[in-house]
């Protein structure tokens, strides 16, 4: 049996990747599905919430991958030695870390349902709550749907209406015509 450390080699930089790649996941998650196919519940979360009611239909979304990432992780410790099993469990962490980190960021510092505006000392979270913040204005959203690259997310869109604006003018045209 080789030394935990070796394991750690192979997991560690797969949880590292999984959890960066989670957020652009999610962003797809987000722009194709959730406000295409599963608007009907995803809507509760761009509405406003009764007054002393803390879950919303919403909260059911983010639960989706929970149990993945979970199977992952005990595959990761009780399947036999090899490197699938670092891998699932690598996949697992990954993936745990980011709903974790979704978890506080977005519900409770952005749309404060949990008590952790304290984090709003860091420069970065106060830009991603800002961008998200831009994700809810108006009844259906738009950009960013991704949430920690949600920044770099409104600068790119910035970017490709800036680099098109004949697109933009099409637009507007067709949107005069009766």
């Amino acid at each position: 049996m080789s030394p935990p450390v070796c394991h750690a080699l192979v997991w560690l930089p797969v949880a590292v990747v999984v959890a960066v790649g989670m957020d652009f996941w999610a962003a797809l998650l987000h722009g194709r599905v959730w406000h295409a196919w599963l608007w009907k519940v995803h809507r509760s979360h761009h509405a406003p919430r009764p007054a002393g009611s803390r879950l919303e239909a919403n909260d059911l979304l983010s639960v989706l991958h929970a149990p993945v990432a979970i199977a992952l992780v005990i595959y990761g410790c009780r399947a036999s030695e090899g490197s699938l099993r670092e891998v699932a469990f690598g996949f697992g962490i990954g993936m745990t870390v980011f709903g974790l980190a979704y978890l506080v960021v977005h519900d409770g510092l952005v749309h404060g349902r949990m008590p952790v505006s304290a984090l709003l000392r860091f420069r970065y979270l106060r830009g991603v709550a800002r961008a998200h913040r831009v994700h809810h204005v108006g009844p259906a959203g738009g950009t960013p749907y991704g949430l920690f690259f949600g920044r770099w997310e409104l600068a790119r869109t910035a970017a490709l209406r800036r680099s098109r604006p004949w697109r933009e003018r099409a637009r507007a045209t067709i949107a005069r015509r009766p």
